[in-house]
């Protein structure tokens, strides 16, 4: 197709990415630098043109940038929202090339081969690149070559464009790590005198080879042009979301929920494709008056099953006001986790239990939030009231290990002072304004504290617990504190 089209490669770095991230969220007037904890330091991970001029670099300890620099504002680096930021960056890119891919943390890389003409010409496309980069805060260094190699050490150390023929003169007095060569390997080369590619290239190969490896030829063949090296550009991850345009509006509920199990088919299907399941979308219904209408579910479990996801609609579109009627339906998934295929056979029929269990928490959550289904879940502690849990049963699994050497409560409450002398029960007492006897007493089982952590509730001291049974019928779980001598009422068995 690109017969007699010489290849065209472009390499954009971005040099304060990060720090150019953060700032376009939070502008700070004065010097500023991102840290990151590496090597047990708190080192310099990204600088804003400022801190440079203060001779700041990468890489040094942030006390010492302190120390050079009193002003300095500093932030936490966070390299995940740096690599969504990236990601954002190679989706704008695609406007020059389809082929379009990452280099690194920091940089891009675009096969334009058969693209530049639509810009008028390679500098115009580069002048282009700058601009719109500029007007959103980034700094931006390109290269232009015939390959990636070339591309990227012009980037990087040339800032420039260069074509086919005139690669290996553009190269030839950049240093050696223009070849993204290692620091160790870069250092060897400069001790034995060879500081720039030029030098490189007039060395015979075979000398160099045996000491360092093939890995210095591969480098340098990539940027002359003697070894190919592809651009592979990164797929964009999959959008689950379809929509429905109607000849003529809608608005009676039987119709509304026919297309919306139109819309679960294909959207099921394609979530099916990927081996994942949403846990929350979002129908969208536009009237023929402009206006539109959400109606948001939230599921207790990923779930790709248009049968049991679409009666869960049922409420949330029995209050949608259709006006003069629908004309659009768009349905997406905004939340998807993995769903891995399952074995079909004797296990599935067992898990038609916990489907129904997660169908009817999702129903209950969109009446009152699926926050406020919680469930109980073991802890590791031997303290009573830190023996569990609360969590959402929608963002939990039911767990077991609830089994305890003495038998527990079924209601434990902060505890409740009693009267009472001595370290065995006392036979007459008031609870909660009732006169209680005790009929039987079993204990004590003695429980010490957890002295790694500071409970106000239990400084006290150790606790012998008892479990009393009163002539009334109540039964009561009582502890005494024998370092400071009194009793109470913590928790009551069925």
């Amino acid at each position: 197709m690109f017969a007699g089209i010489e290849k065209c490669v472009v390499s954009m770095w971005f040099p304060r990415l990060a720090s150019e991230r953060a700032l376009r969220t939070w502008p700070v007037d004065a010097p500023f630098a991102l840290t990151l904890r590496q090597n047990n330091t708190e080192q310099v991970y990204c600088l804003n043109t400022q801190a440079e001029r203060q001779r700041l670099h990468r890489g040094m300890s942030f006390a010492d940038a302190r120390a050079f620099c009193p002003d300095l504002v500093s932030r936490p680096a966070r390299p995940d929202l740096d690599a969504r930021f990236l990601s954002a960056l190679r989706r704008w890119a695609t406007r020059y090339c389809p082929w379009v891919g990452r280099d690194g943390t920091d940089g891009l890389v675009l096969d334009v081969t058969g693209s530049t003409h639509l810009w008028g010409s390679e500098a115009d496309m580069l002048e282009d690149m700058r601009t719109r980069a500029g007007r959103a805060g980034l700094t931006v260094r390109l290269g232009l070559a015939n390959t990636r190699g070339a591309a990227w050490a012009l980037a990087h150390y040339g800032d420039g464009a260069t074509l086919a023929q005139e690669t290996h003169k553009a190269l030839a007095h950049l240093p050696v790590a223009a070849l993204r060569l290692d620091e160790a390997m870069s250092t060897a080369l400069q001790r034995l005198g060879l500081r720039t590619i030029g030098d490189l290239c007039a060395t015979a190969r075979a000398p160099l080879a045996r000491r360092f490896g093939p890995k210095l030829m591969l480098r340098l063949d990539h940027a002359l042009g003697h070894s190919p090296e592809t651009v592979n550009p990164e797929a964009d991850p999959p959008h689950y979301g379809v929509r429905l345009t109607f000849p003529e509006p809608i608005g009676l509920m039987a119709d509304v929920m026919a297309a919306t199990s139109r819309l679960l088919g294909p959207l099921c299907h394609k979530l099916k494709t990927h081996e994942a399941g949403a846990r929350a979308l979002t129908l969208t219904l536009r009237r023929v008056d402009q206006g539109s209408q959400q109606v948001e579910l939230r599921l207790a479990a990923a779930m790709r099953n248009p049968r049991r996801i679409l009666p869960l609609f049922e409420r949330g579109l029995s209050e949608v006001d259709a006006g003069f009627g629908i004309d659009q339906m768009r349905l997406v998934a905004g939340v998807v986790e993995p769903l891995p295929v399952q074995q079909i056979g004797a296990v599935s029929a067992k898990s038609s239990s916990p489907d129904r269990l997660n169908d009817l928490i999702t129903r209950i959550g969109t009446r009152i939030g699926l926050e406020n289904v919680q469930r109980f879940l073991p802890a590791d502690s031997h303290i009573p009231e830190r023996s569990f849990i609360i969590a959402p049963a929608a963002y939990s699994t039911a767990q077991g290990g609830w089994s305890v050497a003495r038998p527990r409560p079924l209601r434990l409450f902060p505890p409740e002072p009693i009267a009472g002398t001595g370290p065995r029960p006392p036979e007459r007492f008031r609870w909660r304004r009732m006169a209680l006897a005790t009929a039987r007493a079993t204990g004590p089982e003695r429980i010490a504290p957890e002295w790694w952590l500071d409970d106000e509730g239990w400084r006290s001291g150790m606790r012998d617990y008892w479990h009393v049974e009163t002539r009334q019928g109540r039964r009561l779980w009582l502890y005494y504190t024998p370092q400071n001598p009194g009793w109470f009422v913590q928790g009551e068995f069925a």
